[in-house]
């Protein structure tokens, strides 16, 4: 009987270390990207995602959790916004900041989750005019530390979080060709 757990010990530590060391040779680094053409003019795409209080309107993650508590600071768009949630499981516990904008083409976001894990990524909305309309690619990158990286054995990193930009872009895209909010100022 000893013997036999001391077999099932080994195995189990052998495949514990084949496990570490696959994850020790994935990337450091990733990228998730997703682009979409949007019909509606590049300042219209700006606006929404470079303004906080806009992303309800087309953010993949709001519909997840209707009770999340939301707190926006810092300015009130655009460089210096801040956004902060609490939320359930499925949408946790974070802070994004918008940390570069060249409006109406750019803008970067420093993206802090805290639960269900913490990780620090950077998102980048880039907008280039294309036509009468605009081609948006909404990148997210960051480092795999080694939990990361074991998770990333058996999940794909790429298609969940892309799945969630796909969605995201085709919400914005709706919101965008809408045209203009009647009576509302440009930014």
């Amino acid at each position: 009987m000893l013997t036999v757990l001391l077999y099932v010990l080994v195995i189990a530590l052998l495949l514990l270390l084949v496990l570490v060391i696959f994850a020790l040779i994935k990337p450091n680094d990733f990228v998730v990207s997703r682009s979409i053409s949007i019909h509606a003019p590049r300042e219209r795409v700006y606006r929404l995602v470079s303004d906080f209080r806009e992303w309800p309107k087309w953010s993949p993650w709001e519909r997840l959790d209707p009770a999340m508590r939301r707190t926006l600071s810092g300015a009130d768009q655009g460089l210096g916004a801040i956004y902060e949630w609490d939320g359930n499981r499925k949408v946790g516990t974070g802070r994004m900041e918008i940390t570069a904008v060249e409006p109406p083409s750019l803008t970067e976001i420093a993206l802090t989750f805290i639960r269900p894990f913490a990780a620090q990524n950077q998102l980048r909305f880039t907008l280039v005019p294309a036509g009468d309309g605009t081609n948006v690619t909404w990148e997210m990158t960051g480092t795999n530390n080694l939990p990361m990286k074991v998770m990333a054995i058996v999940m794909n990193m790429d298609r969940i979080v892309g799945r969630d930009f796909e969605r995201g872009l085709q919400a914005l895209k709706a919101e965008a060709e809408k045209g203009e909010d009647p009576g509302r100022q440009p930014a």
